[in-house]
């Protein structure tokens, strides 16, 4: 075995990723940033050794789950809070209106361990409650309060634009999981998680709660797809059409799209026109949201004019 002295011993201690960052670190370099050199030292590695998502290492390199995550880690400054939110039109919450009964049946339907609380409209989240606060009653059989909301406890409120890494030190200081996103007219906007804090460098955390992946984007035949409105215009660009995705607007998702299109939230059996002669027709939502859409093809509806 080559001593660790000898000039063998030293050009095998030379190899790997660690050196390599230490080498960054005490050489530094005045023009660009700490953070882009050991993502520079991050990708000549991976060039050099060619390895993938499931290369192992005996040698006390890093793996590459590794690697990915220090790599997220060095963007993860690079968010803001909208970035990393649940959308406002997945958030499962409550109304303080609602009966103790009404509240544990949500708990048990969704699972989650925190939700909401508003009063008349989401954009007015007046607390968060927490399952933990609810279980003794069931457990030892006591009677609820008669009014549930004395048990809420105070989420954070961040406005969209204050950074991931700042929502997440703000938790660990009021200690407490949950933080409501407010847009610029203090509106609800979306909600964020330790937990949505805690994948953006790990990567996603699914347990046994959660339902296996869904099809945002089905073709249904004749020119027709059926999508949840949280899909992302790009995938229906992909997947549907280019032109779909052609919008002025800073919208994201096909939900977006369709409330731009109808300038309201549009109610279910509401058919908006896309300049391209798409037809988008939505076929579930609420007052405050739409949930499912069909597109209808243009040149389905050109075929049965000429016919």
């Amino acid at each position: 075995m080559p001593d660790s002295q000898s000039p063998a011993g030293e050009a095998e201690s030379s190899s790997g990723l660690w050196p390599a960052i230490r080498k960054f670190l005490k050489a530094g370099d005045g023009d660009r940033s700490l953070r882009a050199q050991l993502e520079e030292a991050i990708d000549e590695h991976e060039d050099e050794n060619g390895e993938t998502e499931t290369t192992s290492t005996d040698d006390g390199d890093l793996s590459p789950v590794e690697r990915q995550m220090l790599r997220n880690l060095l963007h993860f400054s690079e968010h803001d809070a909208d970035d990393v939110a649940v959308p406002r039109g997945e958030i499962i919450a409550v109304d303080a209106s609602i009966s103790w009964d009404e509240l544990v049946a949500t708990f048990s339907e969704h699972g989650h361990s925190r939700l909401p609380v508003y009063r008349g409209t989401l954009d007015e989240v007046i607390g968060m409650i927490h399952i933990k606060d609810v279980f003794p009653f069931l457990a030892e059989r006591k009677p609820p309060p008669k009014d549930w909301t004395t048990l809420m406890r105070q989420p954070l409120y961040v406005p969209q634009v204050r950074g991931a890494l700042d929502v997440l030190a703000d938790m660990r200081s009021r200690r407490t999981h949950l933080a409501i996103v407010l847009d610029e007219f203090s509106g609800t906007d979306g909600i964020i998680t330790i937990e949505d804090l805690v994948e953006e460098i790990v990567g996603e955390i699914e347990d046994e709660h959660d339902d296996a992946p869904e099809e945002l984007i089905v073709a249904i035949g004749d020119g027709m797809w059926d999508c949840d409105a949280r899909a992302e215009l790009d995938d229906v660009a992909d997947m549907v059409d280019p032109r779909l995705a052609d919008v002025e607007e800073s919208v994201d998702t096909l939900g977006g799209l369709t409330f731009v299109l109808a300038e309201q939230v549009p109610p279910v059996g509401t058919i908006v026109e896309h300049p391209s002669g798409w037809r988008i027709e939505v076929t579930a939502g609420d007052e405050t949201h739409v949930t499912r859409l069909r597109l209808h093809s243009p040149e389905i509806e050109e075929e049965a004019i000429e016919g």
